[in-house]
């Protein structure tokens, strides 16, 4: 079935990742309408947004909301977590349909300690509060995770976290399994491309047809890289004891743009591995390892974002430029609708804004 066959057939199962760090989207309503068109059922924002969550008021979107790592220690006070809860969840429920909080976002990336310390008590504090206002099983809560806390990773059976991250992944992993709640991983076979482009096949990273390679100890045979990737985080939590918790794709994308050095952003690659990559969800596909269970994704991301720090491809994840054109063809068609009255005066006073900052800056050099 092709991407676009997909959608006609009733709405996409795939989710999508809503960032908001620019300075020329389009606003909530017209966000609203555009994912509508296209028949995007689930989203994932990084935050708890209010304009987004009253934009998509009855809309039966599902919702996942974020914490952002700036906010996580504060959650830790039960007082504050449920402050957060009832200004930012409870109002929009049950119109707007939010099924997820994420505390904090590929925290054990860095080396902030007093983060990572905080990280699971902040993801109680706010269970809890879900609890005291009636909403526990209604919202799950869990975190986000790279790949970078895999100290193995092939073969996939031989996956495993690394060992400064056991302490803490171990008890967290005791939570998401007593609360039902996924462990999110934030997957980019593009990385692995990017990295040693000579040495991994394209076509195993694009989903193309290839021989693949075989796991020696469970026999089974990966086509492709992000679901050995999944099946090598499955390993590394049943290693610490858990075959009861879902692993889910939380990030994956490929960009359409880079800078000199890095290999394979092209529109072209982009457009292969998202289209491919439908088209596997569509069939309900499961991983080699867990088959049965059709694998769970929310692709990176809706828009080219242009605040974005880092290399040129971290600004060209979009699946569609901000006035909503498509970046690349994969059969996602879209309406984005004119721009609204409010739109339009934004954009006026940021203009004037621009304007009166430049006199300003005349008037004093």
């Amino acid at each position: 079935m092709a991407a676009d066959e997909a959608v006609a057939a009733g709405g996409l199962s795939i989710g999508i990742n809503y960032g908001q760090i620019a300075d020329n989207l389009p606003s909530p309503s017209r966000v609203s309408m555009l994912l509508r068109s296209m028949q995007v059922s689930k989203v994932k924002l990084y935050d708890a947004d209010q304009n987004v969550l009253s934009a998509f008021l009855d809309t039966g979107v599902e919702f996942v909301i974020g914490i952002g790592n700036e906010n996580v220690s504060a959650m830790v006070d039960p007082a504050a977590a449920r402050a957060w809860v009832q200004q930012h969840v409870r109002p929009y429920l049950p119109s707007t349909r939010i099924t997820c909080i994420t505390v904090g976002n590929e925290v054990f990336k860095g080396n902030d300690t007093d983060l990572k310390d905080s990280l699971l008590p902040a993801m109680k504090s706010v269970y809890q509060a879900l609890g005291a206002l009636g909403l526990q099983g209604q919202v799950n809560v869990t975190t986000a995770h790279s790949l970078d806390i895999m100290g193995s990773s092939y073969p996939p059976s031989a996956g495993a976290f690394r060992p400064d991250v056991v302490p803490y992944i171990q008890p967290l992993l005791d939570f998401l399994s007593a609360a039902r709640s996924p462990f999110l991983i934030n997957c980019y076979p593009y990385f692995a491309y990017k990295d040693d482009p000579t040495g991994v096949p394209l076509e195993y990273v694009l989903f193309q047809p290839n021989a693949g390679v075989t796991d020696p100890t469970t026999g089974l045979n990966y086509d492709n890289m992000l679901y050995a990737q999944v099946d090598s985080v499955y390993a590394a939590v049943q290693a610490l004891g858990h075959t009861d918790v879902d692993v889910k794709i939380s990030e994956t994308g490929w960009p359409s743009k880079g800078d000199p050095d890095e290999a394979g952003a092209t529109p072209q690659y982009a457009g292969i591995y998202i289209g491919n990559l439908l088209r596997r969800i569509e069939t309900k596909q499961g991983t080699p390892l867990r088959p049965a269970v059709p694998i769970d994704v929310y692709v990176f991301a809706l828009f080219n974002e242009n605040l974005k720090p880092g290399p040129a491809s971290e600004r060209n994840y979009g699946l569609f430029y901000p006035d909503g054109t498509p970046v690349y063809n994969v059969g996602l068609r879209g309406y984005l609708p004119p721009m609204d009255e409010s739109d339009a005066t934004r954009t006026a006073i940021h203009f004037l804004a621009l304007i009166a900052l430049a006199f300003v800056t005349l008037v004093l050099s």
